[in-house]
């Protein structure tokens, strides 16, 4: 095959409740489907890929070139995402990934999420850190990688490739240096944290000064780590791939590289130990998923609020969302309050499913959608947390409305879907700017502060508990439609993550918009609900819209009683997906133009 074109776009109520909504996006309003973008529309029949920067969408792409499926492409893509996202992601963060399994026809769902060690107690934090979690800073901060054990699981149970097929981008521009573009220049600037810690200045700030945009920052430490991968995975190549790929994930979580870091650990006075490591496994599990109406919709189900997102469409199912008309004052508001009901539920039902039990039956039935769907009113908005009641489930919830917790996050994402149409969702992460922000010695790289997730509120759904992961923002979206696969999309950005992905799934389904207008369309969003982030701070009746919805919509929204904040007009956080038309066997990829992402499709 000659080496296709590349094609990328820059991925930088009056109204009641109705029974009857359109099923399709046939309806759509013209003035909608005749939008301009401000990036084009890519179209292929081979292949798709849509990431938050363009080096990692070339190495995937460059490996589907090379024979390889969707799950040989991801992980290359991932691993280059990492080097040149630094600070959203890497070898040292967790994950959620929705995977398609084309042959199989069923969605799964890989949970990825970090967990707590095994010396992280509730008292243990009373103790030594009185009663509070750092917030991106410290080992005390995190939880244990998930990547590198998500790599081996997309490559045994679906890929064809070796480590060193997919690894061998990633390690050559580890080896050469990433080039510093304009928003990781800033970030290691802005990081202060980073100064603290001597391998992290040695890493980001060579020769005592950050770095400018278009400079080159070599990462020799961090290949010189994937490199062993390969070593080991080499030297076990004669029992077969599969034992080979084993044997180099045993090495980061059983074998020399795990002790690195747990010696790293305790000498930097944090909790890991060896067994930490040896004990961890990422979780292959059925999705959840709720009916849209003729649209499935499927989430990460457990160590996630993902299922917050189907909550809140259960909700919105009730109403003809067409006809309040797009980013109009009713449906802002019925999407706000669905999201705060959602949030609510949220914070009393989701959490690690290994560790408490999380009601899916009840709460994604229709009757259970109908009854929380009435307690939005239309003329106000709300300003309390209010989580429902099923199954005699009852438990502590947050709405601390001390501190300032932070709803944002720092977080990457990367779909690609394959000419078989097995795809895969995979949003990785390091939860805030460089995670712990502290370089694990000549590791190379920091791990995610997660752990500031947590609740140090006994019977919490999310309180903390060694070997517990925590409810992460991390999620994932994978949508079927007759049984097949019809898109697949994903956001960064903390607490907004689903809240951007209901949005741009909203746009397609109900207004009619293709992948690209749909992400781009004005977002709005809401912290009325208590942060993720430790002390999970809520702020009643606060929403935000990017001013190009405009004024006269943003003081509807007031006079119904909600705190309005104005944002940029493109500065409601990143998407990216990829639509998959069936009949047609086209392949749409879109990207966000607020960032550096981009597409591909051939």
């Amino acid at each position: 095959m000659t080496r296709p074109l590349l094609l990328f776009a820059l991925l930088g109520l009056s109204a009641l409740p109705a029974e009857v909504r359109p099923q399709t996006p046939a309806a759509r309003p013209p003035a909608v489907a005749a939008a301009r973008t401000l990036r084009p529309v890519l179209r292929g029949r081979e292949y798709a890929i849509s990431s938050m920067q363009s080096e990692a969408t070339l190495t995937a792409e460059r490996i589907l070139r090379a024979g390889g499926n969707a799950f040989d492409a991801v992980v290359a893509g991932q691993a280059v995402l990492g080097l040149v996202q630094p600070a959203s992601n890497g070898i040292g963060g967790d994950a959620m990934i929705l995977v398609y399994d084309a042959r199989a026809k069923q969605a799964f769902s890989i949970n990825a999420a970090g967990t707590a060690p095994r010396l992280a107690t509730i008292d243990w934090y009373r103790e030594k850190m009185k009663g509070e979690i750092p917030v991106n800073d410290t080992l005390l901060s995190a939880t244990t990688p998930g990547v590198v054990d998500a790599w081996y699981v997309l490559l045994d149970r679906w890929g064809t490739k070796t480590f060193e097929q997919v690894l061998a981008p990633a390690i050559g521009l580890a080896e050469q240096g990433i080039l510093v573009t304009e928003t990781l220049a800033q970030l290691i600037a802005t990081t202060k944290n980073l100064e603290k810690y001597p391998d992290s200045v040695r890493v980001y700030r060579p020769g005592g000064r950050s770095p400018k945009p278009g400079d080159t920052l070599k990462l020799t430490d961090l290949a010189r780590t994937l490199r062993r991968l390969v070593e080991v995975e080499r030297q076990n190549a004669g029992q077969g791939r599969r034992a080979a790929l084993r044997a180099a994930r045993d090495r980061f979580y059983r074998g020399d590289i795990a002790r690195e870091m747990a010696r790293f650990s305790e000498k930097s006075g944090g909790l890991f130990r060896y067994e930490d490591f040896a004990a961890y496994s990422v979780k292959v599990e059925t999705p959840v998923s709720t009916d849209y109406p003729a649209y499935q919709v499927f989430k990460n189900p457990s160590a996630n609020r993902g299922p917050t997102e189907l909550f809140a469409l259960g909700m919105l199912q009730g109403y003809d969302l067409g006809r309040l008309g797009h980013n109009s004052a009713d449906y802002i508001h019925v999407g706000v309050e669905a999201c705060k009901l959602a949030f609510a539920d949220r914070e009393r039902y989701l959490g690690d499913m290994d560790f408490i039990r999380i009601p899916f039956g009840s709460l994604l039935s229709k009757e259970y959608a109908r009854e929380r769907r009435t307690q939005i009113d239309p003329s106000r908005a709300s300003r309390e947390l209010r989580p429902g009641t099923v199954d005699a489930v009852e438990r502590p919830v947050g709405g601390n409305r001390e501190g300032a917790a932070d709803h944002e996050g720092d977080t990457s994402y990367i779909a690609v879907v394959d000419r078989a149409r097995n795809a895969v969702s995979f949003t990785p992460s390091l939860h805030k700017a460089f995670g712990t922000t502290v370089v694990m010695g000549d590791l190379g790289f920091s791990f995610n502060c997660r752990g500031d997730y947590f609740e140090l509120v006994p019977g919490h759904a999310n309180a903390l508990a060694p070997g517990k992961r925590p409810r992460t923002t991390v999620q994932s979206t994978l949508v079927c439609k007759d049984g097949r696969l019809f898109m697949v999309t994903g956001s960064p950005g903390g607490d907004d993550q689903c809240m951007r992905t209901l949005q741009t799934l909203l746009n397609v389904i109900d207004f009619g918009m293709n992948i690209q207008q749909a992400i781009e369309a004005p977002r709005w969003t809401t912290r009325s609900f208590p942060a993720s982030d430790f002390p999970h701070t809520m702020y009643p009746g606060e929403m935000g819209v990017e001013e190009r919805i405009p004024e006269s919509v943003r003081k509807a929204l007031s006079d119904r009683g909600h705190i309005v904040k104005s944002y940029g007009p493109w500065s409601l956080g990143y998407n990216a997906g990829i639509i998959v038309d069936a009949a047609a066997g086209v392949l749409t990829a879109g990207a966000d133009p607020r960032c550096e992402a981009y597409a591909l499709a051939w």
